[in-house]
């Protein structure tokens, strides 16, 4: 598909109790730019009822990990954590929910938040996703937002928070809520355009 991300490839993080929305507005958004996405379902986490042993990841609303309403291929591809190479990636997104609680405690989704963020790739997160980010020690210092239960620990963490759509402080992006998923999404598509 051709766009201005074309040959940019985008990795969602997300494990059990995700917010639904902020993992399939940014594939379709994304990958309509061209962008190929590679969606990481992290089996940690609240187990969303009923409790089934091997239950897919799931999102708060149901939807699973493969997405049953969207073809895998077409417009993502699923990937386990351990077979990424941060030099293969362009940007690393998290959406909220319940799913950050889980992925802000998993060491190996920290380590390759940071070894993105060191070689300079785009670290995305909105509404509770930021979680990730303060667990990874990346937010000191830097002007961000996310839903407003997660402001106090932005702010416990160094980091300046503004209460607006969507942040971005030189390669991290945050996003405030579902309904400002479009902002989020379009400084996503900016920065990665911008890169060489």
């Amino acid at each position: 598909m051709e766009g201005k991300l074309k040959g940019k490839r985008v990795v969602i993080v997300v494990a059990h109790e995700f917010e639904d929305i902020e993992l399939l507005y940014p594939i379709l958004r994304l990958s309509e730019e061209g962008a190929e996405v590679f969606v990481v379902p992290v089996e940690e986490g609240l187990h969303t009822r009923p409790y089934i042993p091997g239950k897919p990841v799931t999102g708060r609303f149901g939807h699973t990990v493969p997405i049953p309403v969207m073809a895998e291929g077409k417009r993502y591809k699923i990937r386990k954590l351990e077979d990424l190479n941060p030099d293969e990636v362009d940007c690393v997104i998290f959406p909220g929910g319940f799913s950050p609680d889980a992925l802000r405690c998993h060491e190996k989704t920290l380590e390759f938040t940071r070894e993105c963020h060191k070689r300079g790739k785009i670290i995305a997160a909105i509404c509770h996703g930021p979680q990730v980010l303060i667990s990874a020690g990346l937010v000191r210092g830097r002007k961000v937002t996310s839903y407003v239960a997660v402001r106090d620990d932005l702010i416990n963490a160094g980091a300046e928070f503004l209460d607006v759509p969507a942040v971005r402080d030189g390669n991290i992006i945050t996003g405030r809520v579902p309904d400002d998923l479009p902002e989020f999404c379009q400084e996503i598509i900016r920065a990665l355009s911008e890169q060489r």
